[in-house]
Formats: C-alpha cells, structure tokens, sequence
C-alpha cells in the first residue's frame, strides 16, 4: 500500500485515494474546501514523488516548480513525501471591515500585504484564526489598497458564521494565492464583452469590468447579475451609477422595478443571439457556468474568449 509522509508522519494511501482523503482519514486537519482541485486551499509542497501535471493546474509556474501541488485532486503512482506550505507563499493580513450587502451577502475587507501580486476576478484561499480555510474570489483592484471579498452566508457554514458574528477589525488571517485565470487582459479594447453571473459570482465579474475601464475599454459592456428574488441582488444602485456599461438585474422569480425576471442565461442569451468576437466571463453556479460555456460557444464565441470560475461549495 503506497504511503504519503507528512513532516515525519506516516499515512498509508487505499488504491485510488487522493493524498488529501488519506490524510483525512489518518487524522491530519488538512486545510481544504472544494476537494475537486478548483479553490487552492489545500495546497502543499511534495518533497520526494511523483504528483502529476493535472494536481498542478492552475498554479503559478513558480510554485509548481517548487513542487507545490492540489493534494484533493492527487493520486501518486507510488510513495510521496509532502509538507505544509512554506512561510513565503502564505501572506498575513488582517481584517479591517464587514458590512452587510443584502440579506445573505457580506463584504469582507482585508488589508492588503506586501507583495501580494493579483489581478481583479482572481480568486485566493483565506484561513481565519482557527485554522478555517475557504476561497472566494476577489472583487477589489490592488491599487484599491484593501481586499474585497464578497461572501454568502450560509445558515450550516462555519467560515460564513465567523465573518459574520464574530470577525473584527484587527483579527488575524492568512491569504493564498491568487489562483485563477478569470481576469481582463488589456488589449482589443473594441471588444464587445459579456460578463453574466449569479450570486457572488459579481463579486470577480464586478473587478473585471472596473480593470476593463481602468484599461480604456472602448467596446460595450453588458453586465447580467442575476439571483432567485430581488432581495439576492445586491450593489444595484452602485453598479447603476457606473458609466459606460450596461447593468442587467435579472431574477428568476417575482418581480421588481427596473428588474429582469427570468432565467439568467435565456435573458442574456436572448439580448445577445449571436457572439462573434466578444469576450465573455461567467461565474457563479456551476451547473449554470456549464450550460453557458456550452450555449456561448454555439452563439459564436471562440474558446479562447470564454473564461469561467464556477464557485464549488464547501465539501
């Protein structure tokens, strides 16, 4: 039976495990949440194995030349040794405000350290005092000099229960990342572009269309948030006052002024039949990021010019 050493710690790996599930099962409290290699909280650094290409996805070419890698998605053909995350790729910061956005939304700022380098719709893994760790996509631009986190609350979560009842300004975190491919890239400012989400998944499209203008995007802008009843949206006055894009509330039930109803990818799709040569970005629920990159793609759009985070839940 193949084993993984932790720091010293022997764990012995079932046929087909995961280095995360072994762990787990052994009794290491790794930090992890999505466990299907699309958040980054659980990355660790192999010192003496093999890990394989597909649990270092996503990852900065530095990092996986260190060795760093996504034990939840890692089965090693044989033994493995492995240890924590360096000092170095852990960043401290702290927490500076939270307020409350809608009903079941509140907006973390954190303060931003030193040399943490992203681009606004990047995610990042954040772990709170007790050892709590969780991704959420970043709705800030660096030179905002905060981080924005925009995070639902969940009645079961413990990562929401924390920020929302008992997160101060002064309490200790520790960041992770960026991860994520989910940005603008300046260039072709005449680009039409297409931003649809639900949720949270404003959070990312909100940075991006900011960097698109910080950047001199000339091209329309057409932004589509939606959420199941109008008390799920959130910021519409803000996102109303921003010029030169086009704002689409849209809900699946009820209804309210100025306020699509409707489902988000038929409304979006239907305003927008035909995609050639726009740049779209998706996020938001899974099962709905899956059907759009399908429907966007058959309504023209290249490949290339599909980026999507979907927002795995914790596991």
């Amino acid at each position: 039976m193949p084993v993984v050493l932790l720091d010293g710690a022997s764990h012995q790996r079932e046929d087909g495990e995961t280095v995360l599930a072994a762990l787990l099962r052994g009794g290491f409290e790794a930090p992890h949440s999505c466990k299907a290699g699309a958040c980054g909280s659980c990355m660790m650094r192999a010192v003496e194995g093999e890990v394989g290409p597909n649990s270092q996805a996503g990852l900065k070419d530095a990092w996986k030349s260190q060795g760093y890698f996504l034990p939840c998605v890692c089965v090693p053909s044989g033994d493995l040794a492995i240890t924590a995350l360096d000092a170095g790729i852990a960043a401290s910061a702290s927490v500076v405000a939270v307020d409350s956005l809608s009903l079941n939304v509140v907006r973390l700022r954190l303060s931003r350290p030193d040399g943490f380098e992203y681009r606004g719709g990047q995610y990042l893994a954040l772990r709170n005092p007790h050892g709590l760790t969780r991704s959420y996509s970043i709705a800030s631009l660096p030179d905002d000099g905060v981080i924005d986190l925009q995070i639902r609350i969940y009645p079961d979560g413990r990562m929401g229960s924390w920020i929302a009842n008992h997160a101060r300004p002064g309490d200790p975190v520790t960041l992770t990342g960026p991860f994520g491919e989910c940005f603008y890239v300046p260039g072709r400012e005449e680009q039409p572009l297409l931003l649809i989400g639900t949720g949270t998944g404003l959070a990312p499209l909100q940075a991006i269309l900011r960097d698109a203008l910080l950047h001199g995007h000339t091209g329309p802008i057409h932004l589509y948030h939606g959420a199941v009843t109008a008390d799920g949206l959130y910021l519409v006055d803000e996102l109303k006052a921003i010029a030169n894009i086009n704002y689409h509330p849209v809900v699946l039930n009820g209804e309210a002024p100025d306020v699509i109803t409707g489902a988000i990818d038929q409304v979006a799709l239907q305003a927008h039949p035909k995609l050639d040569g726009w740049r779209v970005f998706l996020c938001g629920d899974p099962a709905l990021v899956r059907t759009l990159k399908k429907k966007v793609f058959l309504a023209g759009a290249a490949m290339r010019d599909i980026h999507a985070d979907a927002f795995l839940p914790a596991s």
